[in-house]
């Protein structure tokens, strides 16, 4: 393995039905992922799980806590602080129901995965720590869908501070995958006061690395990443502190990201528009190259 490149034994065979006509796409599920960062004096690391390897998808792969948006979470009784929905909305390129239930995702991703809480009583405030039995149990309520993150925000009476998130970009899963999504990228600072944790049944690890060292590590092949998530590392490193990097994401493009196979000469070529080091050529007939 020349890097660490996530690519599944069956993606060529998956391809080439596409390319054929013989596979018909799946729509993407909405969902949101957020690269947590905090300052650590001398530029910001980003708080990454690995996946258990033996999960189906990207078994062993490094990424941030996210997942798919629960119905629930364009429930119009969501406290909520920071932008407007409206503002949102515009931002992310999706009505009004559809932004909130994205950042409505992000945010209670981060806290059912990493136990970290974008939240506070009021639009200046941010809670300051989510351990405890109790706390457990309603995280645990949350992962369960026993309780829904209005639900869980009106119990607490918190409201979920927006204004916290920075929009980074999206990538949708390719069209030859069996399970796709459509993934928003946020970034955020750790809160003052709370820490991370392994809160997720999926991670079997998980580290606070810096993103030229997760990027070394990949190019090196001992850290196994998915295109997307070694993207954003590589954009983040420039930033020296997380203030820089929630500060530049207002300007950020988020045109959708989405791979493309094609028929080249005799072979499939998987191309991501953008990102030119994840191109792969596949001889047909025959495995990955």
């Amino acid at each position: 393995m020349a890097n660490g490149q996530w690519f599944p034994p069956d993606w060529p065979d998956r391809i080439r039905a596409l390319a054929d006509g013989t596979l018909t796409p799946v729509t993407p599920r909405r969902a949101a992922t957020v690269m947590l960062l905090r300052d650590t004096g001398t530029g910001p690391a980003v708080h990454m799980l690995r996946r258990r390897a033996s999960m189906a998808f990207a078994g062993g792969a490094y990424a941030y806590p996210g997942g798919g948006v629960d119905p629930r979470d364009d429930d119009h009784l969501v406290r909520w602080a920071g932008p407007t929905r409206a503002w949102w909305a515009d931002r992310l390129g999706v009505d009004e129901a559809a932004a909130q239930a994205i950042v409505c995702a992000a945010v209670r991703e981060t806290y059912e995965e990493a136990g970290v809480l974008l939240a506070g009583p009021g639009p200046d405030s941010v809670v300051g720590d989510t351990t405890g039995a109790d706390w457990e149990a309603d995280r645990a309520a949350l992962v369960a869908r026993e309780l829904s993150f209005a639900e869980f925000l009106d119990r607490r009476g918190l409201a979920l501070r927006s204004d916290l998130l920075g929009a980074w970009t999206r990538w949708i899963t390719p069209e030859f995958e069996p399970r796709r999504y459509d993934t928003w990228f946020f970034v955020a600072a750790l809160p003052e006061g709370q820490r991370t944790r392994n809160a997720s049944t999926e991670a079997d690890r998980t580290v606070w690395i810096r993103p030229g060292d997760a990027a070394a590590s990949y190019d090196r092949g001992e850290l196994l990443m998915m295109p997307p998530t070694i993207a954003t590392l590589r954009q983040l490193i420039p930033y020296g502190s997380p203030a820089e990097a929630l500060a530049a994401a207002p300007a950020r493009d988020l045109t959708p990201v989405l791979a493309r196979a094609r028929l080249v000469a005799g072979e499939v070529v998987l191309s991501w528009p953008g990102h030119d080091e994840f191109t792969k050529h596949i001889p047909t007939g025959t495995g990955p190259a």
